[in-house]
């Protein structure tokens, strides 16, 4: 760790801990090997001794190694988090009304914190940072201001927050794929390569625009799957490739058949900010293992949504390299899955021999 950071050695922490400093809550947690249980820092619980505390960056670090809150860290917690997620939802909004995305310090200030507790507690409580909120928001209302049949490219520019021409043409491939005109023409001039192939699953096809990975389709029928790709990106140029591009469906493939090879490829993920931030927390899952829509609500920092994060799965159009299989119903039931419940159960099978 960096020693400049708050709190960022076991002694600094455990001072914090000694004076009961709630100015440390949120950065970090302690927790008491002989009772098992987790405390945030301010806590007025009994001090224990030094040699059974360890100490966390948060509490589902905590909690993932079998530690469970104490009864004033529940309490704790059902006030905190409400008071996180308001200071996030009011940070988000400052973002959203500014005309120039904010600095982080200012961003900071506005919210009443430190820079480095702000850009952690956001991160934590949206699943991206400030500056990628910033982006994605900026990049939705670009898409929504170039769908305007009466607004010029140029309009469209400044009222997404670009405060001139060369900033978004820096940023243009990075935000939309393609260029303005291209974006607003459906696609067209964009290009698209392609291959299909076949696995134990069935047919298979892998897609890469210039700047990524951008389809992974699974089915019964290869035709179907390139009139697929072709309904999602109506206005592209989209081309069937050679062996050497094969080789990328060989590593998906490998995957599927072997999970515990990984899998780490590039990725042209283009969505809402708030898909974003599920389809991040999803790549996140370990191999082998299941959560619910609900645990991933509360991981991205949105408990109630549990209905928008189901949605967000069914939109996921890359197949296993986001690994919406892994995401299941409370009880413990597969739901629904894009290509189809047995695939899925499949999939789950092979990770958890892995």
């Amino acid at each position: 760790m960096n020693a400049t950071i708050p709190y960022a050695t076991d002694d600094a922490r455990w001072e914090a801990v000694q004076a009961r400093n709630a100015a440390a809550d949120g950065l970090f947690v302690y927790a008491v090997r002989t009772t098992g249980v987790y405390c945030h820092p301010g806590s007025a619980a009994r001090l224990p001794r030094r040699e059974n505390v360890e100490f966390f960056d948060s509490a589902a670090a905590a909690e993932a190694a079998g530690y469970r809150p104490s009864r004033r860290a529940r309490g704790e917690r059902s006030s905190a988090v409400a008071e996180r997620a308001a200071l996030v939802a009011r940070a988000c909004r400052v973002i959203e009304a500014s005309e120039a995305p904010p600095q982080l310090d200012d961003l900071a200030a506005e919210i009443g914190m430190s820079a480095f507790h702000f850009h952690r507690l956001f991160k934590a409580e949206t699943g991206l940072t400030p500056k990628a909120y910033s982006s994605a928001y900026r990049a939705r209302r670009l898409r929504e201001e170039l769908n305007s049949p009466d607004a010029s490219i140029t309009s469209a520019i400044y009222d997404a927050g670009f405060n001139s021409n060369s900033r978004f043409y820096e940023s243009a491939d990075r935000l939309l794929g393609m260029r303005a005109r291209d974006f607003r023409a459906g696609g067209a001039g964009a290009v698209i390569r392609f291959a299909v192939g076949q696995c134990s699953l069935g047919a298979i096809m892998v897609a890469q625009s210039q700047r990524g990975i951008c389809a992974i389709l699974l089915g019964d029928d290869p035709d179907a799957l390139v009139r697929g790709l072709q309904d999602q990106f109506p206005k592209a140029d989209i081309i069937g490739c050679d062996g050497e591009f094969e080789q990328l469906i060989a590593q998906v493939v490998g995957f599927i058949e072997t999970p515990s090879i990984g899998l780490n490829l590039p990725l042209d993920v283009q969505g809402t900010a708030f898909q974003e931030r599920v389809w991040r927390a999803l790549r996140e899952i370990p191999p082998g293992t299941t959560v619910s829509y609900s645990e991933i609500a509360e991981r991205i920092g949105s408990p109630k949504a549990v209905r928008a994060v189901a949605q967000a799965c069914a939109a996921n159009h890359i197949a296993v390299a986001i690994p919406c299989h892994r995401v299941v119903r409370r009880n413990g039931d597969l739901s629904g899955y894009r290509w189809g419940v047995e695939r899925k159960r499949e999939l789950l099978r092979r990770e958890g021999q892995a």
